[in-house]
């Protein structure tokens, strides 16, 4: 794992011949269904309706939490593809993920943006995410959100924010190098995780034992 971290951090260092282009010129931008009011659950004939509690940076899209709803109104559907991006427009945290192959027809809620990328021989759509999630975009997102109560971004705004583009080779690496990283923090934190487990079941066999010891000795001191 060393060896290979080593390698793709020697392929990224090299000079980038990186393009400076604002969002708006490499992917179209929509915004997420216009639901009226709380989505309600349409087991029967509905659709996927992909919210904020149904993403994660890390993880991606969990499609087994997404509540399945009928749509309405007149509006056509801007179903979810594989290699689309939502950005998370609204709260606390701004954020990318990169959508993997929906099982069934989706759409996202209001909140996010519905990134696609207009050249895919151009532009990575995990690259994209990754680097909205990067710093120096994120400080641009700072810089931009408005709002007292809850912050968020406008289409327009993030639509002429500026991305560093290069090469898809270089992409590629990138984007490995961050899946990598990825899969090192899953292995710690299982680690982690695995140990604090070891260490409980010894302080439980240490309790028990202690507990036998003291009832062994109130029985040997009763007359």
């Amino acid at each position: 794992m060393l060896a290979s971290r080593s390698d793709f951090l020697h392929d990224c260092i090299i000079m980038f011949d990186a393009k400076h282009v604002c969002v708006a010129d490499i992917v179209a931008l929509q915004a997420g269904f216009p639901f009226r009011g709380a989505i309600e659950e349409a087991p029967a004939d509905g659709v996927l309706a992909v919210q904020m509690k149904d993403v994660d940076p890390e993880a991606g899209v969990n499609w087994r939490g997404a509540v399945r709803t009928a749509l309405g109104g007149r509006k056509h559907p801007d179903w979810l593809c594989a290699g689309d991006v939502l950005f998370v427009a609204k709260g606390a945290r701004f954020y990318a993920v990169r959508v993997d192959q929906p099982p069934e027809r989706a759409v996202c809620a209001p909140g996010f943006f519905h990134l696609r990328v207009k050249n895919p021989a151009a532009v990575d759509a995990a690259f994209l995410a990754w680097q909205i999630n990067q710093p120096p975009f994120q400080r641009q997102l700072q810089q931009a959100a408005e709002g007292s109560g809850q912050l968020s971004i406008r289409r327009p705004v993030l639509e002429a924010l500026m991305l560093s583009v290069p090469a898809m080779q270089r992409q590629r690496s990138i984007v490995g190098l961050a899946d990598l990283a990825r899969r090192e923090r899953q292995a710690l934190q299982q680690l982690i995780r695995n140990r604090e487990l070891q260490l409980h079941a010894l302080a439980e066999d240490l309790d028990q034992i202690t507990q036998q010891d003291a009832q062994l000795g109130a029985q040997q001191d009763t007359p």
